[in-house]
């Protein structure tokens, strides 16, 4: 493994940051090298595809991890979820809409205002209980909140944004 991706991940946040608040593209996202898992597509300043940011599972694992320990009405007990948080991700790619319109492997779609992807909310989960989740448990990626923490968190319309098998993310104007 590249010792030195982390820190390469790290500068490409602050540059993702420096797009943002100037609104110029001036580098791309690697190409991926494994299976997609992942492509972000619509209102967005940084690619690596045609019009789109594809991540793999390496890619994902280099933006700085956040974990999640919460119950959910999905499964028993208190789940432990690792993944990326829905804030850093939508930095990366340097979104700016008002929505995200998450789409499952199964092309189940529900929109997701841009407001719950600040930091603590919602996690692009590629880990529960420290395993990669498969198609059968949900995976490979769950966007999961951390329903415990917060009755705001409990609520019907947060249970419907709770999108498994995620497969594409299209940032809507």
């Amino acid at each position: 493994m590249d010792h030195a991706a982390p820190a390469r991940m790290d500068v490409r946040f602050c540059f993702a940051g420096l797009l943002m608040t100037f609104g110029t593209t001036v580098f791309a996202l690697e190409p991926v090298e494994e299976d997609v898992l992942l492509t972000v597509t619509g209102q967005i300043s940084v690619t690596n595809a045609d019009g789109a940011a594809e991540f793999d599972l390496p890619q994902l694992l280099e933006i700085a991890p956040s974990r999640i320990e919460t119950t959910t009405i999905w499964t028993d007990g208190l789940q432990t979820f690792e993944g990326v948080e829905l804030a850093d991700l939508m930095a990366l790619v340097g979104a700016d809409g008002s929505a995200l319109r998450a789409v499952a492997l199964n092309d189940y779609a529900v929109d997701i205002p841009i407001e719950d992807a600040v930091e603590g909310a919602a996690l692009v989960a590629y880990l529960r209980n420290g395993a990669p989740m498969s198609l059968r448990d949900k995976g490979p990626l769950w966007i999961v909140y951390p329903y415990d923490s917060s009755p705001e968190f409990q609520t019907e319309q947060i249970y419907s944004r709770s999108i498994w098998q995620l497969a594409r993310i299209e940032v809507l104007p």
